[in-house]
């Protein structure tokens, strides 16, 4: 204890240069913690994007491709589902509800998604959360459109305001359906899912504004007004895919297998949870490579350590000689300056878990509103203290250099005078 108390005087003597070191390592603490918590945690989120569905169907196709389509907005379906095929399917007596889903059109870069009021019934997110309408309601006329929250943020959109949706992806004059324009009549709370970027229409909306199109394109010489369209039979000929809810979760891989085999058109049924950690070893590699670089700045951070306890042994040899003049040992100089290095890293260990806590409760709630991920203020996790116990070792590593070499100053050394 009274080498600690020693290291402990030695460091307020020094302590600009002690401050600056500790400083350094607190903030490689929380780079590292923080990025692992993060990392952590972003993988659950992206995990529980789409929460309680059982099965997602979609055409003959792998399941990568149709969680990306069906879930995530990115690329096209293979084909579509006849409309008597998933009313079949959503007529097995296992399943106890499906939400549809069409789509293939846009609006100003966001995609536009057709579905059903069951959309808004059994749709979960984030360990079974619900889409909450932040204004306005659901589609209640056959024009009206529920915006996702960054859709509206961005686009600057307000219930009431008229939007025009475009065929395919691209926003071209030629492609748009201008003649069938719809109304803004509620935009979702903000989710951090792909639910924010997306445009939500009813399916019959969908065979509304395709009424005189084929083939991707206006029928030459027909033209049916938005007005016409309402009074058409506006069900369904096909949809892009379909989320399945089962009654019982025993029966999921009967069910998966039915609609595998399914005679009627080559079907797909995947397992949500398995398809997200497919792609997830697929993107993955990032997440590792933020840990690699949180390492090497806390790496950086024990290396300024090193130089600063280095820097000083120049100016402390005569220090080191007094000592052992009056009857220190060479192991307690050693120890001295592994004290200095440990009680160093121990602070910036404690400082860099406070720093983190801190940027946590300022932070948490704008992480969770703009990007859906939720950040516990728990305790560090059992990986987060082989981190923070690997960072406390490498500490004593980095110190036993300097400490070595005042181990080995002799006295004659210390009170030599060099020219």
């Amino acid at each position: 204890m009274a080498i600690l108390s020693l290291a402990w005087k030695s460091l307020l003597n020094r302590r600009f240069t002690a401050l600056l070191t500790l400083i350094s390592i607190a903030l490689s603490v929380t780079l590292l913690v923080g990025v692992e918590r993060l990392r952590t945690e972003a993988r659950a989120s992206f995990a529980s994007t789409l929460s309680g569905t059982d099965l997602i169907v979609g055409a003959r196709s792998g399941p990568v491709q149709l969680l990306l389509y069906s879930v995530f907005r990115i690329g096209d379906a293979t084909n579509n589902i006849s409309w008597e095929s998933y009313q079949d399917i959503a007529a097995h007596p296992k399943v106890d509800w499906t939400v549809p889903i069409s789509l293939g059109d846009s609006h100003r870069g966001f995609r536009v998604l057709g579905t059903t009021g069951a959309y808004f019934e059994h749709y979960r997110y984030a360990r079974d959360r619900r889409l909450v309408i932040d204004q306005g309601q659901r589609f209640e006329d056959l024009y009206d459109a529920v915006l996702g929250a960054e859709v509206a943020e961005k686009l600057g959109y307000q219930i009431g305001d008229a939007i025009i949706v475009a065929h395919g992806a691209s926003d071209v004059s030629f492609a748009r359906h201008d003649d069938k324009p719809f109304r803004v009549s509620g935009i979702l709370a903000r989710t951090g899912t792909p639910v924010d970027r997306t445009v939500h229409v009813s399916l019959e909306a969908i065979e509304a504004i395709h009424v005189d199109w084929q083939s991707g394109a206006r029928i030459p010489g027909l033209s049916i007004s938005a007005e016409q369209a309402r009074a058409m039979d506006l069900t369904p000929k096909a949809i892009t895919a379909f989320l399945v809810g089962l009654k019982s979760k025993i029966a999921t891989f009967q069910v998966q297998r039915f609609i595998n085999e399914y005679p009627e058109e080559p079907l797909s049924a995947i397992l949500p949870g398995v398809a997200l950690s497919q792609l997830w070893d697929l993107i993955g590699i990032a997440e590792n490579a933020l840990l690699i670089v949180s390492a090497f700045v806390v790496v950086v951070g024990l290396f300024g350590m090193l130089t600063a306890l280095l820097t000083s042994l120049d100016e402390r040899r005569r220090e080191m000689a007094i000592l052992r003049s009056v009857g220190a040992r060479p192991g307690h100089v050693f120890a001295l300056i592994m004290g200095e290095a440990g009680v160093l890293t121990l602070l910036g260990l404690v400082s860099g878990m406070a720093l983190l806590y801190l940027s946590l409760i300022l932070g948490q709630p704008i992480i969770e509103s703009r990007f859906g991920i939720f950040i516990p203020l728990g305790g560090p996790t059992p990986y987060e203290w082989i981190l923070l116990g690997a960072v406390l070792v490498a500490g004593v590593l980095v110190g036993s250099i300097p400490s070595y070499r005042a181990y080995r100053l002799s006295l004659a050394d210390g009170l030599s005078v060099r020219i």
